[in-house]
């Protein structure tokens, strides 16, 4: 077995979002030319996370289908068929990460001001830490 280097981001995009009122699922909404969860993965990719998993829910076929087109193996899925909180969304992506994961990084879909520069400064100062939080 590999020694644990990588860090691998877990974004968490298997809600409804039903406050936006849309037929769309919300991580698909688009700002900018790019989604919302384009925002949160490339963020988390810029910032030095080696790949990223995002667990999805509703409307995963849209989800899946997005990102296979736009990032292919880099980013994987797990399923979350029935939304039971943010605990349990970690819980569906754990056994997609790798053997060599030393570090997860764990993101909502739908945050796309989130910036690569908080990320990395965070993943360069958590040291040895077994939980670190960034928050705004």
């Amino acid at each position: 077995m590999n020694a644990p280097t990588s860090t691998t981001a877990i974004i968490l995009a298997a809600g409804q979002g039903t406050r936006m009122k849309s037929a769309l699922a919300k991580v698909l909404h688009r700002m900018c030319g790019r989604t919302m969860l384009d925002f949160v993965i490339d963020a988390a990719l810029a910032a030095g996370a080696d790949d990223a998993v995002v667990v999805v829910g509703h409307q995963r076929e849209a989800v899946k289908a997005h990102l296979a087109q736009r990032y292919g193996e880099r980013v994987r899925t797990a399923v979350q068929a029935e939304q039971k909180g943010t605990g349990h969304a970690v819980q569906c992506a754990l056994p997609e990460l790798s053997d060599t994961c030393k570090t997860a990084l764990v993101l909502y879909g739908d945050t796309p001001l989130l910036r690569a520069e908080d990320l990395g400064r965070l993943l360069a100062v958590r040291g040895d830490s077994a939980l670190s939080l960034l928050t705004c």
